[in-house]
């Protein structure tokens, strides 16, 4: 009877031990199965694509942390569950860079997508065009204007500028190249000035290393001056050329250039939009009427093909242009004085017949003495073309073209 019980004890705890088994192995089971599928809902968490339907814009300042860029991106409605984008960064070890700047998610974008734009530091490039023919001033404008860049110069003089450039002692007016520059934001304006700048030195060092021979112009800054005159005379491409032979031939000549935009940058402030025969006989150091030679600083930020042509001037017998008045921006261009004086005349009637037609007011009898006036004297007929481009002396009868050149 003994024996008959100990046998049955030894069944039961045996039952038992392989009961406790099998509920192990279906905890175990359970738990696997548990993991799995949590590791699957972490992976499709960071690999689904996200909510938005619509691309959405967020800026990284500088020492933002993943979780509080992530939880931002939660409650702008690009990722459903920052936390499970955490603990699933946290399972696999990574710890992604996430980079200062502007970014734009596009919709639809998944967080393991939206965290290899952070990592790549793909920001948002904002824009800012600096037009051929403007000056270092509207270049400081634009620059202050821009909601995007880190101001940093506000109240800085030129000279200041040019000292923080690594520049001291230049003069900055026409040393920055114009162009449109892409940058991310809060990019300072120091930084972008400085991209410019080099732009400029490499445009004038290659374009003066390939200069035509025989030049008027000693120096890389020469020639810089004068393609800034070309580009303030110039309204056509296919002109430009043309104008800085006429120039370079008055050079030769020792004939005064006799440049209106010169004029009108000594001016300054101080010029209301018209040329008045009284600013052709102030004296500046940039009143190329009044002084020989080229100004001592450009007088705007010339673009590429301005530069270009004033180191490969046209070759031209014309010593004088005068605009057409035909409204297309083209000169007529002039070997002689006589011939000059006649292409004067010919705007002169073209003007009056557009004030006629607009019904504006007439050509005054200070535009039509000066003009006879300075076609008496040889010494003082000059070049012209519309003036510093976009201003509002180009339709006026006291304006440049009144006015034989």
């Amino acid at each position: 009877m003994a024996d008959v019980a100990d046998r049955k004890v030894g069944w039961t705890e045996r039952g038992r031990a392989r009961l406790l088994a099998i509920v192990a192995l279906v905890a175990l089971a359970l738990i696997a199965s548990v993991v799995a599928g949590g590791y699957l809902w972490l992976e499709e968490q960071f690999r689904a694509p996200g909510p938005a339907d619509a691309a959405t814009r967020i800026e990284v300042g500088p020492g933002a942390s993943l979780r509080s860029v992530l939880a931002r991106l939660q409650a702008s409605g690009s990722v459903r569950r920052a936390r499970a984008v955490e603990w699933y960064l946290r399972l696999h070890g990574l710890s992604p860079r996430v980079q200062t700047g502007a970014y734009e998610i596009p919709a639809r974008a998944s967080p393991a997508q939206i965290l290899d734009l952070f990592e790549q530091g793909k920001v948002i490039l904002e824009q800012l065009t600096v037009v051929e023919g403007a000056t270092f001033a509207d270049f400081l404008a634009a620059l202050e204007q821009h909601p995007r860049v880190a101001h940093t110069l506000h109240g800085k003089t030129p000279a200041e500028i040019m000292t923080a450039l690594g520049h001291p002692g230049e003069a900055a007016e026409g040393e920055f190249f114009p162009d449109t520059y892409r940058f991310a934001a809060n990019t300072t304006d120091l930084a972008i000035l400085a991209l410019a700048h080099e732009s400029m030195q490499r445009t004038l060092d290659a374009a003066w290393q390939a200069r035509s021979a025989d030049l008027p112009l000693a120096t890389p800054y020469q020639a810089l001056i004068l393609a800034s005159m070309v580009e303030k005379e110039a309204a056509l491409e296919s002109e430009r050329a043309r104008i800085a032979g006429v120039f370079v031939n008055r050079l030769r000549k020792g004939m005064r250039l006799q440049s209106d935009p010169t004029v009108i940058y000594g001016l300054g402030a101080q010029y209301d939009g018209t040329i008045h025969t009284r600013d052709l006989l102030r004296d500046t150091p940039y009143n190329t009427y009044t002084r020989e030679g080229l100004p001592p600083t450009p007088v705007a930020l010339p673009g590429r093909e301005s530069v270009l042509a004033a180191v490969h001037p046209q070759q031209t017998p014309a010593l004088y242009f005068v605009a057409t008045g035909l409204g297309d921006g083209a000169h007529h261009f002039s070997n002689t004085l006589e011939e000059h004086n006649s292409a004067v005349q010919t705007y002169l009637v073209r003007l009056r017949d557009q004030e006629r037609s607009a019904k504006a007011v007439p050509v005054t009898p200070e535009a039509a003495a000066t003009a006879a006036g300075l076609a008496a004297t040889p010494a003082s007929a000059h070049p012209t073309s519309a003036p510093a481009r976009g201003s509002s002396a180009a339709t006026s009868p006291d304006g440049p073209g009144a006015r034989p050149r």
